[in-house]
C-alpha cells in the first residue's frame, strides 16, 4: 500500500473515530431533559417532604445500581434466583441509566481494557470529562455489545428491559406523581435522578484521578472515603480493581460498603446467595506499600 493510500485510510478512520464520539443530541434528549427537570421545583417549591423523597430515592436507586447493574450484572459477585434478577433490573432500571445489558457489557470492557485506549471511559487518557459524562453522550457507545453479556443477554425478559429501558423511570415517575403531585415528581424524582447520574459517573472519572491507592494494579484505580459514603460503598474502587468479583468492594471493617450490608441481609434472607469476598491472603498481596511509592507509574501493573 502506497504512502498516500495509507495516509488516506488513516484520516478516514480519524474522521470516522472524530463523528462517533460527538455528542448524540437526538438520541439524548430524555438525558438533557433530565437535568433541566429540577428546575420545576422554581415552580413547586421545594418541602421537606421533597427532600426525604430525594434522599430516599437517590440512595434506593443507589443500592440497585451498585448491586445490581455493578456487582450483580457486571461481575457476578453473588447469585439471585430469575424473579429477584428481573427485580434487581428494573429497580436499578429507574435509575434512568440505561438497560442492564447494555451497562453490564460496557463496563465489561472498561475492565478489560482499563486505563488502555481501548478502555471505553479512562480518565488517565481522555479525561475528566470523557470519562464523566462523554463516553455515555455519543454515538460510539450507544448499542448494547450483547456478545460480551451473553450469560445474561439469554434471558428474554433482561432483554425485553434493555430494550424498553425508559419503562421503569418512566413507571417510577408516574408512582411518584400519584402519591405527591407535581412537587414529589420534580423535587423527589426529577432531582434525585440528575444526582444519581453525577454520583454513579464519579466512579468513572474522579476515582481514576484523585484519592489513595493500596494496590497495585494495571490502571490507576483510587480509593476514596468520601464517595465510598456517596455511592454505598464503591469509592473503594481501586480495592474493587484489584479483585473484581466481590460483593464487597470495602475490605476492612473501617471502609463503610452499605451495599455489601444489604447484600448480607439480603442472604440471610435466602434472595441473595453465594456471596464472594476476598480472604485474607488475598487481601495482603501486591500491597503498594510494601514496594514503592504509591503514585509511581511503576506500580500500574499491565496485565494485572
Amino acid at each position: 500500500m502506497s504512502i498516500e493510500m495509507t495516509q488516506a485510510a488513516s484520516a478516514a478512520e480519524t474522521s470516522r473515530r472524530s463523528f462517533e464520539e460527538r455528542v448524540d443530541w437526538v438520541h439524548n434528549i430524555p438525558f438533557f431533559a433530565m437535568h433541566l427537570m429540577p428546575l420545576g421545583t422554581l415552580w413547586t417549591g421545594m418541602t421537606w417532604n421533597d427532600a426525604l423523597w430525594c434522599v430516599a430515592l437517590y440512595y434506593g436507586r443507589t443500592f440497585f445500581i451498585t448491586a445490581g447493574y455493578h456487582r450483580y450484572f457486571s461481575h457476578r459477585a453473588y447469585k439471585l434466583g430469575r424473579v429477584a434478577q428481573f427485580v434487581m433490573a428494573f429497580g436499578a432500571g429507574t435509575a434512568a441509566q440505561k438497560g442492564p445489558l447494555w451497562w453490564a457489557a460496557h463496563h465489561r470492557v472498561h475492565h478489560r481494557h482499563s486505563d488502555t485506549d481501548q478502555d471505553v471511559h479512562s480518565a488517565l487518557l481522555r479525561g475528566f470529562f470523557w470519562s464523566h459524562v462523554g463516553w455515555i453522550i455519543c454515538r460510539k457507545y450507544r448499542d448494547t455489545p450483547l456478545h460480551l453479556i451473553r450469560d445474561f443477554s439469554k434471558y428474554p425478559e433482561l432483554r425485553l428491559l434493555n430494550r424498553l429501558h425508559l419503562v421503569p423511570p418512566i413507571f417510577l415517575a408516574v408512582i411518584c406523581y400519584w402519591v405527591g403531585g407535581t412537587s414529589v415528581l420534580f423535587g423527589g424524582f426529577f432531582l434525585s435522578t440528575a444526582l444519581l447520574y453525577h454520583g454513579t459517573f464519579t466512579i468513572n472519572s474522579i476515582t481514576h484521578m484523585w484519592g489513595r491507592r493500596r494496590y497495585a494494579t494495571s490502571d490507576d484505580s483510587r480509593n476514596s472515603f468520601a464517595l465510598a459514603l456517596l455511592t454505598l460503598g464503591e469509592g473503594w474502587h481501586n480495592n474493587h480493581h484489584y479483585y473484581q468479583s466481590t460483593a464487597n468492594q470495602g475490605f476492612f471493617w473501617w471502609e463503610v460498603d452499605i451495599s455489601y450490608y444489604a447484600l448480607r441481609l439480603l442472604s440471610w434472607l435466602g434472595i441473595a446467595r453465594e456471596l464472594r469476598t476476598a480472604n485474607a491472603r488475598v487481601k495482603a498481596r501486591r500491597l503498594i506499600r510494601d514496594i514503592g511509592d504509591p503514585d509511581n507509574p511503576r506500580y500500574r501493573i499491565r496485565g494485572a
